[in-house]
């Protein structure tokens, strides 16, 4: 890509457009914008929000990322997993002012957008990776339940006071048994609930539209809000979003900027997983780097265009697939489609039942829970399956946001645990084996006479260099001879820092206080030039460092008289 296109992929791709690619986007983006227009609504709701906003939140952001976004046919607006998020912070602060909702959603988008693109043009898209499959999973499976449980009294019909998933579960269960369910409501959410599911494995078929249109038909010639009370949509405001800068007081700032990092940090993750799967799926080069660009951009949009906080959606995006789409021109048919909705027919979806718009967001909470993978996971290694628990049980208990954020500092643990109390070994030779080995694992693995050979297998840093000068004092102790050199097999070593430098200086000295000589195998040259630096190669000299495990069991040999016989020198 030119230097001048570099981040505005959509300006390279108009230049490539082939004129064969117009009828493919057309048919897609009218086919996407079936789609984009109920589950916008549906998504504001769900996120404490008036429906006509999660259309705001979907033109603007699909024209800004076919501009931006490096995807080319990955579709952006408001999300399921973003819900959650967004109604723990407006809802709260709003006090049932829908516009204030909407000026503190907005702010978020801000927020959220801003740092993606810091992130981006930092070359940061890594990030994300730091978060495991399955603390992912957890704090995702955290979400599509406090969703589904956010949707439950539109799907009854009635209204609860919002708190925490577990207490908005307990005011559910008690509205249901104080026989509250208006079961029109019901069996329209129900119905259209069901429809959804049904539909959704014929890839062919719009089973959310075709459920939406037969729910909003029902309740239009059944009259069913007038004579039952079933609670609709109502005629959206006519025209397109304006352009308006969200201002909101000092004593929101703190959690709407917590919000907004939220936002950022599941949005991008979710987008850099699907736009990876994609780009591998169609042959192009993933750039996570330039999809946070993109995404923030879209997010930056929506934010300063009465919209919300938006994400790539895996279910809209097949929707584009499986229609043809060839570039971002689909997404951008399927936005002016979306404004023409608004210009020429606001009243179109009068008589769309608030339960049906339940029934969609729930539908697509259930497709965020994962189980299958985590079956796997508990089978090969138990404990990371018990931490995706743990970040479930956060978000569950604890709220979208804290509960993220637990999963953060979960992820900042289980990253440094790895590095803080390593795997070490000392290691023998095993008969038949090339190399040496663990004798852990290799029990009749020989060990040469006055020779410990400690391999570590860590970066040595602040963290763990008290530990490692225990392990390796500890493997002195226990040697079945009395030990003249300690070769520490440092190949796995990729890191010395000042304090690991000058524990190593002192372990140095408390061997050769002991007439033990400390000596180092493979170790790498940046490493080897750190220790430079930190004047161990003086103190320790020259002809202590060998190029491999073998070299220093030799030279050891060499200087000492040991009665040693190798298998293959028997051989």
């Amino acid at each position: 890509m030119k230097h001048g296109t570099r981040w505005l992929p959509g300006l390279d791709a108009v230049r490539r457009y082939e004129a064969a690619w117009l009828p493919h986007d057309a048919f897609a983006g009218l086919v996407l914008a079936t789609m984009l227009v109920p589950v916008g609504i549906a998504y504001a709701e769900a996120s404490g929000l008036p429906g006509i906003y999660g259309l705001y939140a979907t033109i603007i952001p699909l024209l800004v990322y076919a501009v931006f976004g490096p995807s080319r046919i990955l579709v952006l607006g408001p999300d399921s997993a973003l819900a959650a998020i967004i109604l723990g912070v407006v809802v709260p602060l709003s006090g049932g002012d829908p516009l204030r909702a909407v000026t503190l959603a907005g702010t978020m988008a801000i927020v959220s957008g801003t740092i993606c693109i810091l992130a981006g043009l930092a070359r940061l898209g890594f990030l994300t990776e730091l978060l495991s499959k399955p603390i992912r999973y957890g704090y995702m499976n955290g979400i599509a339940l406090t969703v589904l449980i956010s949707q439950m009294p539109r799907l009854f019909g009635f209204s609860i006071e919002s708190g925490g998933p577990l207490s908005s579960l307990w005011r559910i269960g008690g509205a249901i048994l104080e026989g509250k369910t208006n079961w029109a409501a019901f069996g329209i959410g129900l119905g259209t609930l069901t429809a959804i599911l049904l539909l959704e494995r014929n890839k062919r078929l719009p089973g959310i539209l075709i459920a939406v249109v037969g729910a909003t038909a029902i309740v239009g010639v059944l009259d069913l809000g007038a004579r039952h009370g079933v609670t609709v949509l109502g005629p959206l405001p006519e025209g397109l979003p304006g352009f308006a800068i969200p201002l909101i007081g000092y004593d929101d700032m703190l959690p709407v900027l917590i919000g907004g990092c939220a936002v950022a940090l599941v949005s991008f993750a979710d987008t850099s997983v699907l736009s990876r799967a994609y780009a591998a799926r169609l042959g192009d080069q993933p750039d996570p780097n330039q999809e946070m660009v993109g995404l923030g951009a879209a997010n930056l949009a929506a934010g300063f265009f009465q919209g919300f906080p938006i994400s790539s959606s895996g279910s809209r995006t097949p929707v584009a697939e499986a229609a043809g789409a060839r570039t971002q021109l689909t997404s951008v048919v399927g936005a002016l489609a979306i404004a023409f909705l608004l210009l020429m027919a606001p009243n179109l979806l009068r008589h769309l039942p608030t339960a049906a718009l339940a029934a969609v967001v729930i539908a697509a909470a259930i497709g965020l829970f994962e189980v299958t993978d985590l079956k796997r996971i508990y089978r090969i290694q138990q404990w990371e399956f018990w931490l995706s628990m743990i970040c479930f049980a956060g978000v569950a208990v604890l709220g979208a946001i804290p509960g993220i954020g637990l999963a953060i500092a979960i992820a900042i643990v289980e990253f440094l645990w790895d590095g803080w109390r390593p795997h070490s070994a000392v290691l023998g030779r095993a008969h038949g084996v090339k190399g040496y080995h663990d004798i852990t694992r290799y029990p009749d693995a020989r060990q040469i006479p006055g020779l410990v050979l400690f391999r570590w297998d860590a970066p040595l840093f602040f963290a763990n260099a008290e530990f490692f000068k225990e392990r390796a004092l500890d493997a002195v102790t226990k040697s079945p001879t009395s030990v003249r050199w300690l070769v520490v097999a440092a190949e796995p070593v990729t890191s010395v820092d000042v304090t690991a430098g000058d524990t190593l200086a002192e372990l140095d000295e408390t061997l050769h206080a002991q007439g033990i000589e400390l000596c180092f195998a493979e170790l790498k040259d940046p490493v080897k030039d750190k220790l430079k630096k930190f004047g161990l190669l003086a103190q320790l000299g020259e002809n202590c460092f060998f190029p491999t495990v073998g070299a220093a069991v030799a030279g050891y040999l060499e200087a000492h008289d040991v009665e040693w016989e190798d298998w293959e020198d028997q051989a």
